[in-house]
Parts: C-alpha cells; sequence; structure tokens
C-alpha cells in the first residue's frame, strides 16, 4: 500500500491528457506531476489513495527522449498548457493514442486517422479571457485553483491581443475600476478586434475617453464593450451587454463564409484549423439532402455546409435565442437561402426525415434521451463533432449497438500544447424497409398507440430486422398501411420468457386481459418447437 510522503524510483510508461507521467509502485498507479514517457525518475509521494497515487518529481535521473525544455516562463503553474515540456510529435502520438484509448474503452472497435494539424503551434488563439487580481494584474489561472499567475504574454494566443490587453491593463490600474475579466477576439482573416471589459458594474467613470484611447492606439478594435456582470460564479459572462464603440460583433471568414461574431457567440478559437475540422465534417455528411444541425451556435457549420451544398437544405437547431439570431443573420450575410435555424430544445425539435444530423455538443457530450432518439428517428448518417474523445466515444457505442457502422475516426489538433483534441466521425446505417400484414385489431391497437411491442416469431425474416429499419404493416382488412421504426429487440427463448419480462400493456393486451394473457395464446400461432428452433422476438415500435 502506498503512503504518503514516501520517495521512490520509477520509469513512466504513459502519459494522460492532464499532461501526468504514468508509473507504477509495487504494482498500484501513480501520477506523476510533469512526468513523460520514458523517464526514470526519483518521486514523493503527494497524495495516497486506495487504489492509486499522486506524485511530484524530486529528480530527474535519465530523461526522456521525448521531454522538451518548456519554452514559457510559468509553465506549469499556468493551467493552460499540458503537453509543452513534450516534443511536439510525440503530443501528437499521445493525442491520437488518447482516441483510441477513449474507444477501446468503451468496447468500439473504430478506425482512428493521425491527428489532422496545420503545423501552426503559436499564435492561433483567436480568443483570450484575462483574469484580474486584487492589484490589477492581469493572468492565467493556476492549475486547479482561482489563483491569478500574472503574465501578459501568452505563445498560445495572437500577439496584438497580449499587446492591447497590457494597455487595458494599465488603463483600469490607472482609473481603479473594478473589473473582473479583460475579454479578448480578434478575426484572423478580416483583423477586426472587439474588447469587451467584464465588471459588475452598470457604467465605469470615463468609459467613453476609455474606448478612444484604445482605438486610436489600435485601429483594428472595432468593437468595444462592457458585459455587466454582478453575479460571484465560475461563468466569467453575463448576460448584458453595453456597447462603447463600434458595434457588438466582429466579421471573420471560415470556410469562405463570412460570420459576424459576438462577445456571446460560440466561435471555434483556432480559426485555420475549425476549417479542417468542418471540410472533414462535411466531407462525411457526403451527398446528404436534408441535414439537421444540432448545437448550431452561430451557424457556422450548418451555413459551411450549406454553401458548398446549394442542392441540399439545412436546418440548424439551437437553444440559446442570440445564438440563433446571430446563425440567421450569417446565412442573410452569406446569401444562404438553403439553411434555416430555429430556437428548439434538440429533443423537441421537429427532426422527422432528415438523411443526415451533424451534432457538436459541449464537453459533456449528448444525452442519453437525445442518443435513443435519433436512434429511433435512424437517419442514415450521424456526423458526431466532439471536443472530449471519452464522451464521444460513449455514445459512439450506443449508435453501435443501435446498428450504425463506425466510420474512420479523425482528431483534429484545435489547442496544440494543451491536452484538448476535437474529433470527428460519421456513424452511418442502412436502413431496410420490412412488410408485415396483421389483423385489423391488432392494426388499429398499434395506430392508436396501445400497442408498441409486437411479438413475433424469430425465424428467418424477422432476423433481417435491425434497430432502426422501418415495418411498413398492412391491414388485412381492408389494405390501409402503417409505417413504424424499430427502435429495439427484445430477445427470448420463448414465449413463456417474453411473458414473464415484458410489460404486456405494451404488446396489446388490456389491463383486463393481463391476468388472463399466458404463453399458450400465442402457440396456436407458433408451436413449442418452432419457438425453440428460432427464438422469440418482441419489437418495439415507434
Amino acid at each position: 500500500m502506498l503512503k504518503k510522503n514516501t520517495y521512490h524510483k520509477v520509469t513512466v510508461t504513459d502519459m494522460n491528457d492532464l499532461g501526468y507521467g504514468v508509473a507504477r509502485v509495487d504494482g498500484i498507479v501513480v501520477f506523476v506531476d510533469g512526468g513523460v514517457t520514458g523517464d526514470e525518475l526519483e518521486i514523493k509521494i503527494i497524495k495516497a489513495a486506495k487504489d492509486y497515487g499522486v506524485a511530484r518529481i524530486e529528480k530527474i535521473i535519465t530523461p526522456s527522449n521525448h521531454r522538451v525544455s518548456p519554452d514559457c516562463a510559468v509553465f506549469p503553474r499556468c493551467g493552460g498548457c499540458t503537453f509543452r515540456h513534450v516534443s511536439r510529435e510525440y503530443e501528437l502520438k499521445l493525442k491520437r493514442e488518447l482516441v483510441v484509448s477513449a474507444f477501446h474503452k468503451n468496447g468500439v472497435d473504430a478506425t482512428v486517422n493521425e491527428v489532422v494539424t496545420d503545423g501552426n503551434v503559436s499564435g492561433y488563439r483567436n480568443k483570450a479571457q484575462y483574469p484580474i487580481d486584487e492589484n490589477g494584474n492581469i493572468g492565467y489561472y493556476a492549475r486547479h485553483s482561482h489563483t491569478v499567475i500574472p503574465c501578459d504574454r501568452c505563445d498560445l494566443t495572437a500577439p496584438q491581443l497580449s499587446e492591447i490587453a497590457s494597455f487595458v491593463s494599465d488603463y483600469i490600474k490607472i482609473k481603479k475600476w473594478s473589473v473582473k475579466h479583460i475579454y479578448l477576439r480578434i478575426a484572423e482573416k478580416t483583423g477586426q478586434i472587439m474588447t469587451c471589459l467584464v465588471t459588475p458594474n452598470e457604467a465605469l467613470d470615463g468609459e467613453k475617453e476609455f474606448a478612444e484611447a484604445l482605438t486610436t492606439r489600435f485601429p483594428n478594435v472595432v468593437s468595444v464593450i462592457l458585459n455587466i456582470h454582478p453575479e460571484e460564479t465560475n461563468v466569467i459572462l453575463g448576460k448584458k451587454i453595453k456597447v462603447l464603440y463600434g458595434t457588438d460583433r466582429i466579421e471573420d471568414i471560415l470556410c469562405e463564409c463570412k460570420f459576424g461574431i459576438s462577445s456571446l457567440s460560440f466561435y471555434q478559437v483556432n480559426r485555420s484549423c475549425a476549417e479542417l475540422l468542418y471540410n472533414e465534417a462535411i466531407k462525411r455528411a457526403g451527398d446528404a439532402k436534408k441535414v439537421a444541425d444540432l448545437y448550431c451556435g452561430a451557424g457556422t457549420i450548418g451555413i459551411s455546409f450549406a454553401k458548398s451544398r446549394p442542392d441540399a437544405s439545412v436546418l440548424g437547431i439551437e437553444i440559446i435565442p442570440q445564438a440563433v439570431e446571430n446563425a440567421k443573420q450569417n446565412a442573410a450575410l452569406n446569401g444562404i437561402k438553403n439553411a434555416t435555424f430555429i430556437c428548439a430544445d434538440a429533443m423537441t425539435a421537429p427532426l422527422d426525415g432528415f438523411d443526415c444530423i451533424f451534432v457538436d455538443p459541449p464537453r459533456k457530450g449528448l444525452s442519453r434521451e437525445l442518443v435513443d432518439r435519433m436512434c429511433r428517428l435512424a437517419p442514415k448518417k450521424i456526423v458526431y463533432v466532439s471536443c472530449d474523445p471519452s464522451t464521444l466515444a460513449r455514445d459512439a457505442k450506443i449508435l453501435v449497438d443501435s446498428g450504425y457502422e463506425m466510420g474512420t475516426v479523425t482528431p483534429v489538433d484545435m489547442f496544440p500544447r494543451t491536452g484538448h483534441v476535437e474529433t470527428v466521425v460519421c456513424l452511418s446505417r442502412q436502413i431496410d424497409v420490412h412488410k408485415m400484414k396483421l389483423n385489423s385489431a391488432p392494426f388499429e391497437m398499434i395506430k392508436r398507440g396501445e400497442k408498441t411491442i409486437e411479438l413475433r416469431l424469430f425465424d428467418e425474416k424477422r432476423r433481417q430486422i435491425k434497430v432502426g429499419d422501418k415495418i411498413v404493416f398492412t391491414n388485412t382488412l381492408n389494405g390501409e398501411t402503417l409505417e413504424k421504426t424499430a427502435v429495439k429487440l427484445h430477445h427470448f427463448d420463448s414465449f413463456e420468457e417474453l411473458y414473464k419480462s415484458l410489460p404486456l400493456l405494451k404488446c396489446g393486451y388490456t389491463v383486463n386481459d393481463i391476468d388472463n394473457a399466458k404463453p399458450s395464446d400465442m402457440e396456436q400461432y407458433y408451436s413449442r418447437g418452432e419457438q425453440k428452433k428460432y427464438g422469440v422476438v418482441g419489437i418495439e415500435l415507434y
């Protein structure tokens, strides 16, 4: 058992996405802060749990071939970078392995491509958020805390933003303003810059003079905003803004489309790699004619697809009203007629009849309810863009188990030198249509929604049915047809087992019938010998 404050010599065998090396002491996993695969180290245990430990490096006995000297004065105190102490080549290898591992842990057989990158590791961030400490200094939060590490120059951030941040910070100190964050955005292609001060106050003394001084010093600043945020929360931005200069947005070009970006809009922080990512997603949509774009934000993916495919239609769905308005404005800005945007929850939005659905969810991934809904809707393709391989793999497992086939997975290095990696994959399926004849009574019960599980012998014909397939029922009395989707298959060895397991109300029995329902009811249709030979299936319908 590990003991705190003990010293050990270890060899690091792996690394995780937090930048910790993985080693073992007496068979117990130890996460070594700053360890690199191949390091031989002397470590000190600083946390000893039952089945793992955390350690710091006391001495590097033999450095790994992958180890490099960090080129940042505040690494690793600053929580921004994770892999600044490893070579670029090994960073990309690690990121691919993180994606591979996520799918493996979830039991999904996936082919993972090499990481796609534009080759740029510096100055790629088009957004910077600087917290301000009690002394008015700007910097970045230390790892696992809200302590501000003073720093006005970050290698990841566009250089102009660092210059503006220093200017604004000095101005705030002189004026003694109460400001929580300096929030900056730059549009790479147009050069337009937005400056936003996050403050608990409705106004700042001399705010107009500040805007004039700032835009005189930096002519590319075309938008100066106050974000009023009096609440004490971990959320950086409040919902109310006040424009001091220009408009509330800047304009950039992505995938040959123009996009207006407000302070509250989501926009990828690495424009160049965002193009690589979106092109991968659009390519995977293939010849889709009717596309839904869930979590569409300001419409970047949907509009890019709509422009590249004028013969297709796109419906963007987003729950944040301001983002929907932003998306509508962006569609108009590009003269896009084949994309519309609505404010709705993905669980209740109209999604019937789409042959492809784009999803680009937050880090927590999709809800189980939404995954189940997509399985019921059974679009031919689901193009999944993810910022967290573990939640992507979790959701992909459910889709694969429901009849979808994994395409190749492509990681994109959206955030060089950090532990994050963006990933895109297409899950596709061939939807088959099956025909069944029903007597009038069960047909009408399915039509009314009283019967949602069709009981069948699992013979050769039924074995062709997969989750997501369509079943067209025909009423033998009058020829009326009804189309349903197979959303789940319940397998049993006999009707006796089925009757014990399934809610009979879903199988078309009334409340009064349940007490009298028995396996022998089905034996007039299927003999015990047939049940044993083929098995029994309850086909759940939607």
